[in-house]
C-alpha cells in the first residue's frame, strides 16, 4: 500500500505551504487534526471518477470509476521500495474538500479544493506472480480488523482502473452472504482476486 499519499495531514500541509518551503521551517511529524478545518463544515460527496490515462499504443483513454457499481477498482504506482510495480484497491467512496490549514508555516486562512479516495486495500497473495511469472496478479482483501484495511488516496495517484477476476476456485469469503460492513459491501467479496490489468 502507498505510504506517501495514505494519510491526507501531510498531503494538506504540503498544499498549503507549497512543496519547497520558503521560510525553512522544520515540519516534522504530522500536523494536529486540531489544525485542520473544513470549510462550512462540509465533505462533498461524488459519484464519478475520470481518471485520464494513456495506453501501451499511445493513445488518450478515460476510465470512469463509480463506487456504486462494478468498474470500482483501481491500481496505483507503489511508493515504499516494494518488490512489486502496483498496489490495488477497491473505491468505496469519493470526495471532495474545501480545507483551511491552520498549523505552523500558514500564512492565511485560505481555503484549498482537496480531492480524495475513500478505499478498500488489497494485498498480493502470490509474490512470484507478475510480467515475469507470465502469471496474472493474484490478490485479496485485507481483513477489515486490520488497521491499515482503508485509507485515503489522491486520484492523482491513481494510474487506471482495473478488471477483478474472482479465484472461483478458492470460494468465497463469507458463504452465508453476511456482511460486516455496509460502506464495503463485503457480502460478495471472494477469498482472491486475479487483476486482470
Amino acid at each position: 500500500m502507498p505510504k506517501l499519499k495514505a494519510h491526507l495531514l501531510p498531503q494538506i500541509r504540503e498544499i498549503h505551504l507549497g512543496k519547497e518551503n520558503e521560510d525553512g521551517l522544520e515540519l516534522d511529524g504530522l500536523p494536529s487534526i486540531t489544525q485542520v478545518l473544513f470549510k462550512a463544515n462540509h465533505i462533498y460527496f461524488h459519484n464519478l471518477l475520470c481518471i485520464n490515462y494513456m495506453t501501451y499504443d499511445v493513445r488518450r483513454e478515460t476510465d470512469m470509476i463509480n463506487p456504486q457499481t462494478e468498474h470500482r477498482n483501481i491500481m496505483l504506482l507503489v511508493q515504499d521500495g516494494s518488490n512489486h510495480w502496483f498496489c490495488y484497491a477497491r473505491v468505496l467512496a469519493i470526495y471532495h474538500a474545501n480545507i483551511v490549514y491552520t498549523g505552523p508555516g500558514s500564512m492565511d486562512f485560505s481555503s484549498c479544493h482537496i480531492k480524495f479516495l475513500w478505499v478498500r486495500w488489497l494485498e498480493l497473495v502470490d509474490l512470484s506472480a507478475g510480467w515475469d511469472a507470465c502469471l496474472l496478479d493474484k490478490v485479496r482483501f485485507v481483513p477489515m480488523n486490520r488497521a491499515d484495511a482503508f485509507g485515503f488516496v489522491d486520484p492523482g495517484d491513481v494510474l487506471r482502473s482495473c478488471h477483478l477476476v474472482p479465484v472461483f476456485a478458492a470460494g468465497k469469503l463469507h458463504i452465508d452472504g453476511a456482511s460486516f460492513s455496509r460502506n464495503a459491501h463485503d457480502s460478495e467479496d471472494w477469498k482472491q482476486y486475479y487483476v486482470n490489468q
